[in-house]
C-alpha cells in the first residue's frame, strides 16, 4: 500500500487546500462592521459633521457673530444667505458651522472623562469587591436617584453658566452609569481562570487590572459610552437652550433654538434648521452606536 505521505500528487493537493484565517478582535470587528452599509453611512455622515465644524473658518461664507438689522429673519434660499439669517440678521450656516464645535465637544467631551473617570472606578470597585465596592457603587447610587436632565440642570444651576461648567456638570451625569457597566463586567471577570492563574504567578495587581481585566471591561464600556453621545448633545442642547451653556453670541445649537423661537410665526423654517442639526447628528450617532454593539458582540 502507498503512503499517501509520500505520495507528490497528494502533496501537491495540500499546498492548495483552503488555510484557516485567524483574525485578531478588531479586525474581526470591523469585518462585521464593513457590512453594516446603514452604519457606514451614518459613520460618514458624522466624519462629515465633525470636518464641517473643524474647517468652518474656511467653509463658512460670514462672520457668524456679525449682525446686520437690515437683513434680519431672511427666509431659506435667501441670494444673500442660502439657509436664512436670525433676528439679529446673522448667516445662519455659518452660525451652524461653528455652533457644532461647541455642540460636538459636548457631546464627545463629557463622555470620553465619563468613561476614564466611570471606568476606572468601576473597575476598582469590581475587581476589589467588599467594602470598596460597597462605597464606590452606593456613592454612585446616590446620582442614580435623579434623572439625568434634572441632574444636569441642578449642577449647571449651581455651578452657573459657562463652557467649562456645562462639560463638568455633564461629565458628573454620566459618571455613574458608566462606572456601573465597567463594575459589571470587571466583578465578572475577576474570578475567571485567567485571572487567578495571573495571581498565581505573582504577577502584580496593576499588571492584572492592565492586561486581563480592562481588555475585557473596554469593549462593553466603548459600546455603552458610544450610545450616551447622542444623549449628551441633547442636554448639551437643552442647557444651552435654558441659559445654562455657552453665553451668546458664541454660536451653539441650542442657544440658536432659544434666540429663534420668538421669531417661530415669522420664519419657522429658519428657526428648526438648529434643531434639524441637533436631530440629524443625535440620530446618526445612535446608529452607529447600535452597529458598534453588533460588531463587537463576539457571541452573535
Amino acid at each position: 500500500m502507498t503512503d499517501a505521505t509520500s505520495d507528490p500528487i497528494s502533496l501537491a493537493h495540500e499546498s492548495d487546500l483552503p488555510q484557516a484565517v485567524v483574525r485578531g478582535y478588531w479586525a474581526s470587528v470591523w469585518n462585521r462592521l464593513k457590512y453594516d452599509y446603514v452604519t457606514l453611512f451614518c459613520l460618514a455622515l458624522i466624519i462629515l459633521i465633525v470636518l464641517s465644524a473643524v474647517f468652518a473658518p474656511w467653509l463658512a461664507p460670514y462672520d457668524p457673530e456679525k449682525s446686520s438689522m437690515a437683513y434680519r429673519l431672511k427666509p431659506v434660499g435667501h441670494d444673500r444667505y442660502i439657509l436664512g439669517s436670525d433676528e439679529q440678521g446673522r448667516d445662519i450656516l455659518s452660525r451652524i458651522l461653528y455652533g457644532g464645535r461647541v455642540s460636538l465637544a459636548m457631546g464627545i467631551l463629557p463622555v470620553a472623562f465619563g468613561t476614564l473617570i466611570g471606568g476606572l472606578f468601576g473597575i476598582i470597585a469590581g475587581y476589589y469587591g467588599g467594602k470598596v465596592n460597597m462605597i464606590i457603587m452606593r456613592t454612585m447610587d446616590v446620582f442614580f436617584a435623579f434623572p439625568s436632565v434634572l441632574l444636569a440642570v441642578a449642577i449647571s444651576g449651581s455651578l452657573g453658566g459657562g463652557i467649562q461648567n456645562q462639560l463638568a456638570s455633564l461629565t458628573i451625569v454620566f459618571i455613574p452609569p458608566l462606572c456601573r457597566v465597567a463594575e459589571t463586567a470587571a466583578s465578572q471577570v475577576r474570578n475567571m481562570d485567567f485571572v487567578d492563574a495571573a495571581r498565581a504567578s505573582g504577577a502584580s495587581t496593576f499588571s492584572i487590572l492592565k492586561d486581563h481585566v480592562l481588555i475585557t471591561v473596554i469593549s462593553p464600556v466603548l459600546v455603552y459610552a458610544s450610545t450616551l453621545v447622542s444623549a449628551s448633545i441633547l442636554l448639551a442642547s437643552g442647557l444651552s437652550f435654558l441659559g445654562l451653556g455657552v453665553s451668546p453670541p458664541t454660536p451653539d445649537w441650542g442657544l440658536m433654538l432659544a434666540t429663534l423661537r420668538q421669531s417661530i410665526w415669522v420664519q419657522p423654517l429658519v428657526c428648526a434648521i438648529p434643531g434639524i442639526a441637533i436631530l440629524i447628528t443625535s440620530i446618526a450617532f445612535n446608529i452607529v452606536s447600535d452597529g458598534l454593539r453588533v460588531a463587537m458582540d463576539v457571541k452573535s
